[in-house]
């Protein structure tokens, strides 16, 4: 598998996309008026302890005041440790150092941990901590030793290293010493940098904010598999480059200043795919389609057959579609950006064999998204649930937000409906106002359905004993209209 970056940098804005074998898998968006804050270290003032669920409300600076839960301010020595009292740790009015966990995501504030880390290229180093700890994802087990024998030498060589601990990254597979003996002499000088700012600051400040866009693409995500970053922008080119000497030399020859006629996100379909990201339908190869669905709870996703007939019986028809689907899913997911409770609803199966192969795809599908997943088999009822790490926020909560006119439900009231509701308040307004005639403001289509309809003329509304003038009024949305006496 080989993998592209393409870096759009527009006013105020930064696009990255990562593709894989030509195929867009990633889109991040930073603008400068809405910055992720994942990552972020902040000085912060407890401004309420709430016992009950055994957490306390942290002002960091932001709209919305931050969460802090005692499980993400102490690590248990064991599995059967009960948890400290919130009371016990917080009081209202402390300062309180943390650091971003999530995003704010729609009315809830960002989660905080007091339990800090700082990542770089190969290392993240985990103050107050006293171990040295390897990737999962580095499954050999001569290169797990090979790693840990090399950091535990370096942090026993290395006084500022004490009260430590450092994690190797899965970038660190087939790292050197030197390399890895450099990321650490950059880490602890960023932590004692984070801690002279923390030790001035004697209000509610950032104390150290998380690399731009462009630069944590580089720093979390590529490894050998990378061909090509490309930049459209000479000054994020030249920042970004100056960035790769430092901590990603390798990926040197491979970054290049675009200069095409095209615009870079026309490469591959960036564009496109990011508008397809956002819609609600996805069509399938097959003919089939997926409907997703993203509430504050969870994602759900419903696989059809659509138009795919198949070719054999209908166990064989449904099976390829759901194993289509598995596919689709797992990209869309990651594409997306979806995090948290994932409900899929695929095609009912009777077939055991048949559920178990699809799960199957589902997770090898999922392997190689870098949010980790969890995938329960199927329920009782068929669906299939899982979840997977949410830290920042969707596309869709990026790039949308909620219709003005349906305020966010997806669906308006029907023409029918608001002429009954016009109906009822006018009855309504008849008792409270002694006038004899009423004027309805209403949309377009409102009004032509009340003016065809018998509606205002039946014996719920004769006994009224009112003139009623109804008026069109075009910039109305179809739900609102007023009834008002004359």
């Amino acid at each position: 598998m080989t993998t592209e970056v393409l870096i759009n940098v527009g006013p105020d804005e930064t696009r990255v996309a990562l593709v894989e074998d030509a195929r867009v898998a990633e889109i991040h968006v930073q603008r400068e008026a809405r910055h992720g804050l994942v990552g972020n270290i902040y000085k912060g003032v407890v401004r309420r302890v709430l016992p009950g669920i055994q957490a306390a409300f942290v002002d960091i600076g932001l709209d919305r005041t931050a969460f802090l839960h005692v499980g993400d301010m102490v690590e248990l020595p064991g599995p059967d440790a009960g948890l400290p009292a919130i009371g016990d740790l917080l009081h209202e009015g402390d300062e309180v150092v943390a650091q971003v966990l999530k995003d704010p995501l729609g009315s809830k504030g960002a989660r905080l941990t007091t339990q800090l880390s700082l990542p770089s290229r190969y290392l993240v180093l985990v103050p107050g901590e006293h171990h040295v700890g390897i990737s999962a994802k580095i499954e050999n087990e001569e290169e797990r030793t090979r790693l840990r024998t090399l950091l535990e030498g370096l942090v026993a060589e290395c006084p500022a290293a004490g009260g430590v601990g450092v994690i190797a990254r899965t970038a660190a597979e087939g790292a050197d010493q030197s390399a890895l003996a450099t990321d650490l002499e950059f880490l602890l000088r960023l932590w004692t940098a984070v801690m002279a700012r923390a030790g001035e600051c004697h209000h509610v400040c950032l104390i150290h904010g998380d690399l731009p866009v462009s630069m944590r693409i580089l720093r979390d995500l590529l490894d050998n598999h990378v061909g090509r970053v490309r930049i459209d922008n000479e000054a994020e080119y030249l920042r970004v480059r100056a960035f790769a000497e430092d901590f990603v030399p390798a990926i040197l020859p491979g970054l290049e200043l675009y200069a095409g006629a095209a615009p870079i996100f026309d490469l591959y379909g960036v564009e496109d795919a990011l508008n397809r990201a956002l819609d609600r339908r996805v069509p399938l190869k097959c003919g089939g389609y997926l409907v997703i669905d993203q509430t504050e709870a969870m994602t759900t996703i419903d696989v059809n057959t659509g138009s795919y007939l198949g070719h054999h019986d209908l166990d064989e028809t449904i099976f390829k579609a759901n194993l289509e689907a598995a596919a689709a899913i797992a990209w869309q997911l990651r594409l997306r950006n979806l995090g948290g409770i994932v409900i899929v609803d695929f095609i009912d199966m009777k077939n055991e064999e048949h559920r178990a192969q699809v799960l199957r795809a589902l997770e090898r599908e999922l392997a190689r998204d870098p949010a980790r997943t969890h995938i329960e088999p199927f329920s009782s009822l068929g669906l299939v649930e899982m979840t997977r790490k949410r830290t920042r926020e969707s596309l869709g909560h990026i790039l949308c937000e909620p219709c003005p006119t349906c305020a966010g439900r997806g669906t308006i009231k029907s023409i029918e409906t608001l002429c009954h509701e016009v109906a009822r308040e006018l009855q309504r307004a008849s008792r409270h106002f002694d006038t004899s005639r009423f004027m309805v403001l209403a949309a377009p289509a409102v009004v032509t359905h009340l003016q065809e309809c018998h509606l205002l003329h039946d014996g719920s509304t004769r006994d009224l004993q009112r003139s009623i003038k109804l008026q069109a009024e075009p910039h109305y949305p179809q739900e609102l209209f007023d009834v008002v006496p004359l």
